[in-house]
């Protein structure tokens, strides 16, 4: 510790004991603290305890007497989930291995912060409405995935300071939540006493600032980012501007929190808020639970800001007793909070923001979003002309045509296009709510007793964030009444939410490859074309109560606030507000069966896992026994040949276009997470070595595979290179080859310009790599040789892990786009001034060489956010700059 954080230490004392915490009042006055948003007063504890020599410019930007500036962020903990773990776990594998074949110290490579893996990723939606489909899905998932899951069991006995929730427990946000975080983290300071500070993490998942509904600052980062985290880097930021929503009056009854948090989606996305802070504040923010507040949290990365913080405050400490944490941690939140100007009260001055925006809570309605992004909120009453203007072209869907009715005799009637066809209540964004889960369970048990159920086309399932909810949803009975619908438990789980929907009823499986063009909906925070299944063109983002409508209903085409949605056994019309149980009855219910006891049970197991994880075993090494033979776990290509030292120059020329993209382009587009197709390139692949066409399994869990993931790149059903106009084959992304003489599949194409050493660059529209923090989205495009980017946005984790990769993320300036530059495929491209890339906005110059020997210049932009990205670019990534610096370490310890 230096001498100025020296400076800054107070001590407290907690049940006779004496600790030490960085004093915020030792850097400011009461009236400058009393300014700043909560966000930012823990962003300057953080430097001040971790970073001090960069504390003046940072406080000097804090209290608006400096320029903007870096902030080298030192989180105290990382959260992984499985997909973003494996591989890179299987990149710590590979990095040992360069470690010791450039002769360092293979044993050095280790996280040296608490990494905790949560296994949520992998299991599918395979069996459903059925009593015993929990146990059936985990049996699935490990005949699957054992040798993923025994790499993992390796990497436990293998690097320190690895931790693992295993499948079947639950979500990694919820599990962050409910076991994970502290609010206030104990650690030692380099004299030896005991120092408490803040709670603050990051994790590799977009979805991360969930857990600012506690008062934990948190975000998501790239899995290349987290890796650099995990081994002592810091995760730097440029200095925040933050946006406050301050709140007033409270949400009328019936309306929820989805409601709330698509309400904010939307205003929020019609603002540049990309690398901000939003704050809530106000006094309608008592009225907010601490699961309302993490449904909105959750959404945060669907408008592109890095944190949606919630301060603590009465309600975080409601949260700490309800979730069952220790007296011995709430003692200490108390004292500390109470130490440090960090508590949140009604009676104290509201911080001033950067922007301000005003929401009356009394004003939200009931809503759901779609058909294709999360922030098209549409009232309820306007979900079926919604689809009908952006699915159908505003086509009728009732009295459809015969041509366009797919009628199977068990179903009993015709469905048509707008079919609900997926209905699952999943995902962290609501299911870590009680409120919304019995919500969801009392209008299924009204339902019950009324004779109705959901129509039988419609695929039904219901996967909790943690099993915490399942034992307060049985404690109130509503488990049978979900089942009687058809909503039974299938796991704990990401599943739907993330692609892992599985098939769809069998004969509607067999309509949608006719032309259906049917509807999930989800209780989930995305809904891009196709990412819950690549059958399914449409979604609609909605409460849990909405989706156990929408599933009696059977239909996206119907206005549930006017129209009837079933006919009783009784012969009566029933309409959803003859389902829907009143606020007091839910509260009620909450207060009976939402007990601390839950909490305390499942986390005193959270470690332990089923009898599935308990089965497996592996042996610890210092390096991974690569298997030849693996069609999961293969030493990553791009750790290769890496030199002993980076490269003099990062010019770019003579480089050729790979694609030309559209707007809004997602990681998922990019880097596809569902099933894989038995006649894709990656389905061949894996036959001709051996796997067994029912076990193909999902894009996502093959991510530690370079074989398979560069032969999926850009393979779903809607990229489209426009390079190509009609001349496209097929869905999916294609390409010129080399020579400009054949369309070739995407990966075909990208392999004859790397055979010829031609570096190739993309081009796009808005909002590039929106969607998961999805790192293989940016090694795809690296392996396939892609070394720069020209977009007109990218979205901030994509343009992070593209750094990571050694990828120039390029921008237009305002007002151009590629459709200005009027490609034909065949131009060459020189990148002028990348050698003198320096913290800030840097000018490019891009020299196009047409075939026809003209050529023009186009001035682009690339943002560096900090001389830790600069370091990353020069050595061609993240992972080579980390074991060149561990190489060094240990050669001259050895």
């Amino acid at each position: 510790m230096t001498e100025t954080a020296r400076d800054l230490i107070n001590h407290l004392t907690v049940d006779n004991e004496l600790f030490a915490y960085v004093d915020l009042s030792r850097m400011l006055s009461p009236a400058q603290l009393s300014r700043l948003p909560y966000s930012i007063r823990i962003l300057l504890e953080n430097v001040a305890r971790c970073s001090p020599e960069s504390l003046p410019s940072v406080l000097a930007r804090a209290t608006g007497q400096g320029p903007d500036c870096e902030v080298p962020f030192q989180p105290n903990r990382l959260m992984f989930h499985d997909t973003t773990c494996l591989p890179a776990l299987a990149d710590f594998a590979g990095m040992r291995d360069v470690v010791a074949e450039l002769g360092g110290d293979p044993q050095a490579m280790n996280p040296l912060i608490p990494a905790v893996l949560t296994i949520d990723h992998s299991v599918i939606v395979e069996r459903y409405a059925e009593a015993d489909a929990v146990e059936k899905n985990l049996d699935i998932d490990f005949r699957r995935n054992s040798e993923r899951y025994r790499f993992i069991k390796w990497a436990q006995k293998s690097l320190d300071n690895f931790g693992v929730i295993p499948p079947g427990t639950g979500i990694i946000h919820q599990m962050n939540m409910e076991a994970l975080a502290q609010v206030v983290w104990e650690s030692r300071t380099e004299d030896g006493q005991r120092l408490l500070h803040p709670d603050d993490m990051v994790a590799t998942d977009s979805h991360t600032p969930m857990i600012n509904a506690i008062g934990v600052l948190g975000w998501g980062v790239g899995g290349l980012e987290g890796q650099a985290a995990m081994v002592g880097e810091p995760v730097p930021i440029s200095f925040p501007r933050v946006i406050g929503i301050r709140v007033t009056n409270a949400l009328r009854p019936g309306v929820t929190a989805t409601d709330l948090s698509l309400h904010v989606a939307e205003i929020l996305r019609q603002r540049s808020v990309v690398g901000k802070f939003v704050e809530f504040t106000g006094p309608g923010l008592s009225t907010l639970s601490w699961a309302a507040r993490g449904t909105v949290s959750n959404m945060a990365p669907e408008y592109g800001a890095t944190v949606v913080f919630f301060p603590f405050d009465n309600e975080t400490l409601s949260y700490l007793e309800l979730s069952g944490r220790s007296p011995a941690l709430y003692r200490k939140v108390v004292s500390y909070m109470s130490a440090q100007p960090l508590w949140r009260r009604d009676d104290l001055a509201e911080p001033q923001f950067d922007e301000l925006i005003e929401l009356d809570l009394a004003s939200i309605e009931i809503s759901v979003a779609g058909p294709h992004q999360p922030h098209q909120r549409q009232k309820l009453s306007n979900a079926a002309a919604s689809f009908r203007q952006e699915v159908m072209g505003d086509g009728k869907l009732i009295n459809a045509p015969a041509e366009q009715r797919f009628l199977e005799p068990s179903f009993g009637e015709p469905i048509t296009h707008g079919a609900v066809v997926i209905s699952a209540i999943t995902s962290c964004t609501n299911t870590a709510n009680p409120a919304q889960m019995i919500q969801a369970g009392l209008l299924a048990r009204k339902a019950r007793q009324l004779g109705i159920n959901r129509k039988p086309w419609v695929k039904t399932s219901l996967s909790p964030g943690s099993r915490v909810v399942a034992d307060y949803l049985q404690e109130a009975n509503l488990l049978e009444d979900f089942s009687a619908l058809g909503f039974d438990l299938a796991g704990f789980g990401c599943m739907t939410c993330i692609g892992n929907s599985g098939s769809l009823e069998e004969h509607v499986e067999l309509f949608a490859d006719q032309g259906l063009k049917g509807v999930v909906v989800l209780s989930g925070n995305r809904n891009f074309e196709g990412r819950v299944n690549p059958k399914v063109p449409a979604g609609y983002l909605a409460s849990p109560a909405l989706c156990v409508a929408y599933a009696i209903a059977g239909t996206i085409d119907i206005d549930l606030e006017s129209q009837a949605l079933a006919v009783g056994r009784d012969g009566s019309l029933v309409y959803l507000r003859d389902l829907m149980p009143s606020d007091a009855e839910i509260a009620a219910e909450a207060a009976r069966v939402v007990k601390p006891a839950f909490f305390q049970q499942r986390l005193a197991k959270v470690w332990e896992g089923t009898h599935h994880w308990q089965s497996l075993s592996a042996e610890g090494s210092v390096q991974f026994p690569w298997s030849p033979n693996s069609t999961y776990l293969r030493r990553p290509q791009y750790l290769a040949d890496i030199p002993a030292e980076p490269k003099t120059s990062l010019a770019i020329s003579a480089a050729r276009t790979l694609m030309v993209l559209g707007d809004n382009v997602t990681t998922d587009h990019i880097s596809p997470a569902y099933s894989i197709p038995a006649d894709s390139l990656a389905g061949q692949w894996l036959l001709a070595h051996g796997e067994d066409p029912r076990d193909l399994n999902q894009y996502s869990t093959r991510r530690s595979n370079h074989e398979v993931m560069l032969r999926g790149a850009f393979t779903n059903k809607a990229v489209k290179n426009r390079l190509l106009g009609d001349q496209q084959p097929g869905p999916g992304a294609w390409a010129w080859n080399a020579d400009h003489s054949e369309c070739l599949p995407l990966y075909e194409a990208a392999r004859s310009y790397a055979a010829q050493h031609t570096p190739m660059v993309v081009f796009a529209g808005i909002n590039y790599g929106a969607g998961s923090s999805r790192d293989w989205a940016a090694k795809a495009q690296a392996l396939l040789g892609v070394k720069a980017v020209v977009a007109q946005s990218i979205e901030r984790i994509h343009r992070s892990n593209l750094i990571g990769m050694g990828v120039i993320p390029l921008q237009f300036r305002a007002g151009q786009s590629v459709d200005d530059l009027q490609l034909q495929g065949d131009e060459r491209f020189d990148f002028l001034g990348l050698d003198d890339l320096d913290v800030g906005d840097n000018r490019v110059d891009m020299l196009i060489h047409r075939a026809n020997g003209t050529t023009r210049q186009v001035e682009l932009g690339v943002r560096i956010d900090s001389t830790q990205e600069v370091r990353y670019l020069v050595n061609g990534g993240v992972l080579p700059f980390v074991i060149r610096k561990v190489v060094k370490r240990t050669r001259q310890r050895v």
